[in-house]
This record gives C-alpha cells, structure tokens and sequence, in this order.
C-alpha cells in the first residue's frame, strides 16, 4: 500500500510538471506580445515616414508656431510626437528643463516598462528548463522506487516513469529556446525604435531652441489700458 502512495505521489509530482510549465509558457508568451505591440505603437515604421514627419514639424517649429505642432501631434500615440507635444507644452520652464521633463517621462513611460516586461520574459527562459528538471527529477525518483520495492519490474512501469522525466526536460526546453530567439528579435526592434527617435529628437532640439529664440524675440502683448471711469458733467 505504501508502495502504491509513494508512486502515485511521484506520478502526480511529474505529471503536475506539465501545468507549471504551460503556465509559465502563456506567461512568457504573454509578455513578449505586449512588448512587441507596444514597440509597434511608439516607432514609426520606416524611417522616411519619421523624417517626413519631422519636416513638416521642424518647419513650424522654426517659424515659433508651437500651438500648430501641438495640434499637428495631438492624438499622435507614438514617441516622439508624444514627447515633443509634452515639451511644447513645458517651454515656460525654458529650454533644458524643457527637454529633461521630456527624457525623463519617455523613460519612465516607455523604456522602464519594456524593460520590466522583458526581464519577466528572461526570468521564464530561465525557469523552464529549471521546472522541467524538477520533474525529471521526481521522475527518476519514481522509476528507482519501482526498481526497489517491486521483485519482478514491468517494463512498462520503469518506462512509462522514465519518459515523463525526458519529456519534462525536453518541455521545459522547448520553451526556453524560442522564447530566447523572441527576446533577441524584440530587443533588435527596441534598438531600432531607439535609434529613429534618438534622430529625431536630434532634429527636434535644434528646431525648438531656434523657435524658443523666436518666441523670446518678440514684443510683448501690450497691457490694455484701464478705462477710466467717465463722469458727467453737472451743468
């Protein structure tokens, strides 16, 4: 009877394997979705479309008009045109406080959360293979205690132990590589995404510290007069 116990816990240990690693597949799986369509969202698909974007963008800025690139940006869910309708909007506090208000909230908004995201992608790669072994390990746990306790061995019993063990193994595997070559792919469209909006940032401080001049180069709106009450005259 005991006999009996001990391989079912065995069996249910390995078996429960399979759950923990499709649980942490999805997961992976998950998060690597979420990055990669969030990713989509902030860049621009070719970087002619961004420079074409930026030309129309740059010419306004030069001219001082902010509230025409600001409108132009206006519902714009991409990086740079969220950043730079977030700069117009704080060019009072001048020009490079402007600009560490924009980096700051592009970081924190979207560089952190990719980051978070992946490193949970990095911790399921890591932990596959790790589940998987646990259960090879119950597995083989499970044939030696049928080796030991039993006088005559079925083939079958030793077997059908021995192959739960590979087949965790080769799951949790199985996993971890091609998530490793998805997190390679999303990192390289990360890299990419970085690098159109380092250009065209690069373009968008030098067009709107020459709109800041132009904004501070002209005259001030005269202050109306007070009306003086008029009274009339007593005769």
């Amino acid at each position: 009877m005991s006999f009996l116990a001990a391989a079912d816990l065995y069996t249910l240990i390995s078996n429960s394997t399979y759950g923990a690693l499709a649980i942490v597949a999805l997961w992976g799986l998950y998060q690597i979705v979420i990055v990669w369509t969030r990713v989509a969202q902030k860049r621009f698909k070719t970087e002619e479309e961004q420079d074409t974007f930026m030309d129309d963008c740059e010419q306004m800025l030069r001219a001082g008009d902010f509230e025409g690139v600001e409108e132009y940006c206006e519902g714009d869910s991409r990086a740079i045109p969220q950043m730079m309708h977030m700069a117009i909007d704080n060019r009072a506090e001048g020009f490079r406080r402007a600009r560490q208000i924009m980096m700051d909230r592009f970081q924190r908004d979207v560089m952190s959360d990719l980051e978070y995201r992946l490193s949970w992608v990095s911790t399921v790669i890591k932990s596959a293979p790790m589940i998987g072994l646990f259960g090879t390990v119950f597995g083989m746990m499970g044939a030696f205690k049928t080796l030991a306790t039993a006088e005559s061995v079925e083939p079958s019993a030793l077997a059908g132990d021995i192959q739960v063990a590979l087949v965790t193994t080769a799951s949790g595997l199985a996993i971890a590589i091609p998530l490793m070559i998805l997190i390679a792919t999303v990192n390289i469209r990360i890299a990419k995404m970085e690098d159109l909006v380092g250009s065209g940032l690069t373009r968008f401080f030098e067009a709107f510290k020459a709109g800041l001049a132009i904004e501070a180069s002209r005259p001030a709106a005269p202050a109306e007069a007070v009306a003086e009450p008029a009274y009339a005259e007593t005769v």
